[in-house]
């Protein structure tokens, strides 16, 4: 016969090296959603604002999914998921092209920065090796396209050449990493006359 246990809650924490490393922050549950006779679903959602709690740099990278619930009277349960999430640090991008504006056939440079957010420092510093992809969209047209890629300086600054052929906008784009977000500049319009 079956005994049913009252929760005190579930919650679900991210961990790495075994269980001792554990990862909580703002946790939000949800109510039990019942799926059978006295079997529970939770919704749970985790929340991390370095800038309102304290998180190390080294807390960015791939960390296993658990969950675990409590029991009125004592006891509980853990179980992992075998899921793997991600968390991030965000990334940021900067772009210049000039001259602005440019005579058809003439070099135009584009130069910009990556940086990254420092959850120790709680500013963005440069992130230099990063190779980001230089993008063209035209005036008129819908899609931007990869012209050419760049690895930053060691600095995290990035400058290349490219022809001026038509009127449009520059950006830069960076896919991230297992440690760091993709970002994506704002667009810098030139026209070429």
């Amino acid at each position: 016969m079956a005994t049913t246990r009252k929760w005190k809650w579930p919650a679900v924490f991210l961990y790495r090296d075994g269980a001792d490393d554990r990862l909580w922050h703002a946790i939000e549950t949800s109510d039990c959603i019942t799926v059978a006779s006295g079997v529970c679903d939770f919704k749970e959602t985790m929340y991390f604002d370095p800038s309102v709690w304290d998180m190390r740099n080294s807390e960015a990278g791939a960390w296993k999914v658990a969950a675990e619930v409590y029991f009125q009277g004592g006891g509980g349960d853990v179980d992992g998921e075998g899921l793997t999430v991600h968390v991030k640090r965000n990334s940021r991008l900067t772009v210049n092209a000039s001259p602005e504006p440019v005579s058809k056939g003439k070099t135009i440079t584009v130069t910009g920065k990556v940086a990254r957010a420092d959850w120790e420092t709680r500013k963005y510093a440069s992130y230099g090796g990063r190779l980001v992809s230089l993008q063209f969209k035209p005036t008129g047209a819908a899609p931007y396209t990869t012209v050419k890629k760049v690895y930053a300086n060691g600095s995290g600054d990035l400058r290349t050449t490219v022809k001026a052929s038509r009127t449009g906008t520059w950006r830069w784009v960076y896919y991230g990493n297992t440690t760091t977000g993709p970002s994506t500049s704002s667009g810098d319009n030139v026209v070429v006359k």
